[in-house]
């Protein structure tokens, strides 16, 4: 390879490494918003689980099955998963990790003798999931990188409406958890039956935002009664839940993106340093070259 062929790929790598920097800072100040969302939702998410989880346990699981978003079915040959994706790539592992979750939550279900339904909300999770002969059912997309609580309410009015109507005998959703920039743990969740329903199994994360939660509650007279309470909350619950999952995706989206972009700048400055050195020694190797002509012109002269 030339001088010239290697300065020419030089520049090309300079020019990549200034573009994968620029997306990091990009990436850095929209997961900074995107954590000042998730901070400013969870003492509200949290205190709704909580208050359904409490006036689920009032109301035991007998007076539960009265209201069709409440009933639980005898047995569940159709399951709706949810996977929350992103509607870009360049975020390492991100989307690809959830997809295969979700996959093989659904192969697991399939295998148990159940049908899947699939929801996704992120052109990566629609995209995959065609391609793969999967079609879903619902698809979300065009607002990923800021959902809105209308966005979250929008998927949830169809899974509950899914659920309502018999299509569906349980709804799942798995989306990445922002741990931080460099950490996003793909989660799991149950929504409805709300019989078993990751709320109800009362840890630590549904107690976000919560105070001195010491896990004894007060005896509390409901008006009306706890069923009646959880018809207006379940609603309230879904969207507030599913609203969670795509803040958190985005703040995951952002930090993985972060991290991405940070290593390929790293990636190609090292490629530049190789690059570089090879130049020299081929430019070393030219000089040398020179002089055992100029050496050898001299001999010949003499």
């Amino acid at each position: 390879m030339s001088q010239r062929d290697i300065k020419n790929r030089i520049s090309s790598v300079q020019n990549i490494r200034k573009i994968t920097r620029a997306m990091e800072m990009v990436a850095a100040a929209r997961l900074r918003r995107a954590e000042q969302r998730i901070e400013a939702l969870r003492p509200y998410a949290g205190a709704i689980r909580r208050m359904t989880r409490q006036a689920a346990e009032a109301a035991g699981s007998g007076e539960l099955s009265k209201l069709p978003i409440l009933a639980s079915r005898d047995s569940e040959s159709t399951v709706a998963i949810l996977m929350v994706t992103a509607d870009r790539g360049l975020a390492g592992a991100f989307n690809s990790q959830i997809i295969r979750a979700g996959i093989r939550a659904a192969d697991e279900f399939v295998g148990e003798g159940k049908q899947v339904e699939y929801f996704a909300t992120g052109r990566r999770g629609v995209s995959s999931l065609t391609f793969r002969g999967r079609e879903p059912k619902g698809s979300y997309v065009g607002f990923t990188d800021r959902p809105s609580y209308a966005n979250a309410r929008e998927v949830a009015e169809a899974l509950m409406a899914a659920y309502v109507d018999g299509e569906v005998d349980r709804v799942e959703i798995l989306y990445n958890g922002y741990v931080s920039p460099l950490v996003q743990e793909v989660r799991r969740e149950t929504l409805l039956p709300l019989q078993q329903a990751t709320i109800l199994e009362g840890n630590e994360r549904d107690r976000e935002g919560s105070e001195g939660d010491s896990g004894h509650h007060a005896l509390v007279e409901y008006e009306p009664d706890p069923v009646d309470i959880l018809q207006r909350l379940v609603p309230d619950y879904v969207e507030i839940s599913i609203f969670r999952a795509m803040l958190e995706s985005t703040a995951s989206e952002h930090g993985a993106r972060m991290t991405a972009m940070r290593s390929a700048s790293e990636n190609a400055g090292d490629v530049i340093s190789d690059l570089t050195l090879e130049m020299n020694r081929a430019r070393q190797a030219e000089i040398t070259q020179e002089i055992m002509e100029v050496v050898g012109g001299a001999e010949a002269l003499s």
